[in-house]
């Protein structure tokens, strides 16, 4: 290997590796959170390792996404294998928001039934799980400027860090003053933390897999983009998706003037679908019909039309 694929091969290495070690501290302290909320009889405890299973499964897709996106494509997958990120994230999604139910119902359970809780075996644990989080957050936060995936892997552990802090309130509260409801109520509240969570993982994987128009792209506003162009009158049939949440596609059909240069109108087309709406791969049309034809079944104007 030449001592630069060397160099870039380390450079690409070196997030996975924080990510890895992040995986590590989060699913092996969210297991001795699992087991300390048992012991301890802690609710509040339980809901926090739920929050970190949010962590480690938005770490996970993030270092899949990182080590997929490096497959190469082939005859059956043409568009290589990154949308698997896709499907692990809806899957993810809906296991939250089951789990955030089962803690908003047995915290319910608990409220009207307290529950004695220890406290200082909870505290312990909760502690230790709020410095796991800070060290999470310290190796993730230096690669989350530069990749969109451990930048959302981020704000999972920086919610994490306020479910742990949560949890040592309550456990102090319990210790200073026997009241037990605490534990419950702060659960919801992790429950809660959650809940968001699983939705917006939910709501953003599902967009993309029904191919939905990406969230800051307007159709009408690309259309009237395409048609400023020199060379081009008209844009129509504009359809704009993900394929992963970091890959951006686009189809349209160009009506040209009679004086256009095609290759150029299509260069200064693509130009400006890279630049002002971050879509790298499109695939544009030519209408070569004669004006008078054209003009004769030409669609009204785009407003906002979406893919179906």
């Amino acid at each position: 290997m030449s001592g630069e694929g060397a160099h870039a091969h380390a450079h690409a290495a070196a997030p996975e590796r924080r990510l890895l070690w992040a995986m590590g501290l989060t699913g092996g302290f969210m297991l001795a959170e699992v087991v300390g909320g048992i012991l301890s009889g802690s609710l509040a405890l339980i809901a926090d390792a739920g929050h970190m299973m949010t962590d480690l499964g938005a770490l996970g897709l993030a270092h899949a996404g990182m080590r997929l996106g490096r497959r190469p494509a082939d005859a059956k997958r043409s568009f290589g294998y990154r949308r698997l990120e896709v499907l692990a994230a809806f899957a993810n999604g809906v296991i939250l928001i089951l789990l955030t139910l089962w803690i908003a119902a047995e915290g319910v359970l608990r409220l009207l039934n307290p529950v004695p809780v220890l406290g200082s075996a909870m505290l312990a644990i909760a502690v230790a799980g709020l410095a796991v989080n800070v060290a999470a957050y310290a190796l993730l936060r230096p690669g989350a400027r530069e990749d969109i995936g451990m930048a959302g892997a981020l704000a999972h552990v920086l919610g994490d860090l306020l479910g742990s802090a949560a949890t040592v309130l309550a456990a102090i509260v319990i210790l200073a003053t026997g009241w037990v409801p605490i534990d419950p109520i702060l659960s919801l509240a992790v429950a809660a933390l959650i809940l968001r969570s699983g939705w917006d993982l939910l709501r953003r994987s599902g967009h993309i897999l029904l191919e939905g128009t990406p969230e800051d792209v307007d159709l009408g506003e690309l259309a009237r983009a395409a048609a400023e162009i020199e060379g081009v009158a008209a844009a129509r049939h504009v359809h704009a998706w993900s394929l992963t949440s970091g890959r951006r596609l686009a189809t349209l059909h160009l009506k040209l003037t009679d004086r256009a240069t095609p290759a150029q109108a299509l260069a200064e087309v693509r130009r400006m679908l890279r630049t002002r709406f971050a879509i790298d791969h499109s695939t544009i049309e030519l209408d070569l019909d004669p004006p008078d034809a054209a003009d004769a079944h030409q669609h009204p104007p785009m407003t906002r039309e979406r893919h179906s």
